[in-house]
């Protein structure tokens, strides 16, 4: 039996996704799992035992318009899937899935033109995201298996990394990521700029990490202090090593929270427009701690966090304080002991 299962949202949804394949081969042992998501994401999945193909849907590019999702979907057809699961709500989604021919068509309910699959299961609210996927396998699957793994591809030693990208080994770090898709997602780099300093006065080695587009951002936290800047240097199999062997992460609501999440690494998150209530907080990861400002009438603002404060103050990214989160730091590093 082959299997198709398609994600091709952001790179933490990708990443939240991840349990799906354990339950997909629990349910199908034997069968042949590929899954179909976008470039930028494809190497979350390229490590993993057990993927047999990942599958390009490139829908900015090569895939494109009407003339692209046909030729996606003759891609899709060609290799004749069994079934499908669909994690992705969107409508070109399940048009995609429909032109391919797929007998057996899964996906939510919840999912505009829904009414394209073959079958649909509900999405649960005011649990974690990771359950709500998982819940794309129910009945035969259990939703509720609090049990899940984020599974992640990392190399067993950041050294080559670092003698790469900047010129010798470094052994003890803690990674700070203050970057984010969403601009209402970004504490204060004022704030994060305050932490990487009390951080590199108390004798530890800031990294900074983050995507090519992020690099304002991190030379803002990174001018003038002792730190080391490899945002937009490291691919993303390099970024999850680095946070993997990391002491401790600080950083938003945003993809690097997930990774820390899969390695059970010390984790302080700041919560800025959105909210953990949303399902997106720490999964599984009993040394980490949110820090947010709770007592807001605006917050949270909207579910994944928008371009602009929508009040004009920025009041949730600049009212948490490096203190907040200095004092977050202290305790979850106490906790790993």
């Amino acid at each position: 039996m082959k299997i198709l299962l398609v994600q091709t949202s952001f790179l933490g949804d990708n990443i939240l996704s991840t349990p799906v394949i354990a339950g997909v081969k629990a349910l199908y042992p034997s069968s042949e799992l590929s899954v179909l998501t976008t470039p930028l994401a494809a190497p979350i999945y390229s490590a993993n035992p057990d993927i047999a193909e990942t599958l390009l849907f490139d829908k900015r590019r090569d895939h494109a318009g009407i003339v692209g999702l046909r030729r996606c979907a003759q891609m899709i057809r060609e290799k004749k899937f069994d079934i499908a699961y669909s994690l992705h709500r969107s409508a070109r989604t399940a048009l995609l899935l429909f032109m391919s021919d797929i007998p057996t068509r899964i996906g939510f309910r919840e999912a505009t033109l829904s009414f394209l699959y073959t079958s649909t299961k509900r999405r649960p609210e005011d649990v974690h995201e990771v359950v709500r996927n998982v819940s794309l396998l129910a009945p035969e699957y259990d939703s509720q298996n609090t049990s899940a793994k984020l599974v992640l591809p990392a190399a067993n030693s950041p050294r080559s990394i670092f003698e790469e990208l900047h010129g010798s080994a470094i052994e003890n770090y803690t990674v700070l990521v203050p970057g984010s898709v969403w601009a209402t997602k970004r504490w204060s780099a004022h704030e994060y700029r305050k932490t990487a300093r009390c951080l590199s006065e108390a004798g530890k080695t800031v990294i900074l990490l983050g995507a090519p587009d992020e690099l304002e951002i991190a030379r803002q936290v990174a001018d003038g202090l002792s730190v080391v800047n490899l945002t937009g240097k490291t691919s993303l199999a390099q970024m999850f090593t680095l946070i993997r062997h990391a002491d401790l992460v600080v950083c938003n609501d945003s993809m690097s929270l997930h990774v820390a999440s899969a390695f059970k690494v010390p984790t302080v998150v700041v919560f800025c427009a959105t909210s953990p209530l949303f399902g997106f907080g720490p999964w599984q990861n009993q040394n980490a701690r949110i820090v947010e400002k709770t007592d807001l009438h605006c917050k949270p603002c909207r579910r994944h966090g928008s371009h602009s404060c929508p009040e004009g103050t920025n009041a949730c990214m600049e009212l948490v304080s490096s203190n907040q989160v200095m004092a977050a730091i202290e305790e979850v590093m106490e906790l790993r002991g």
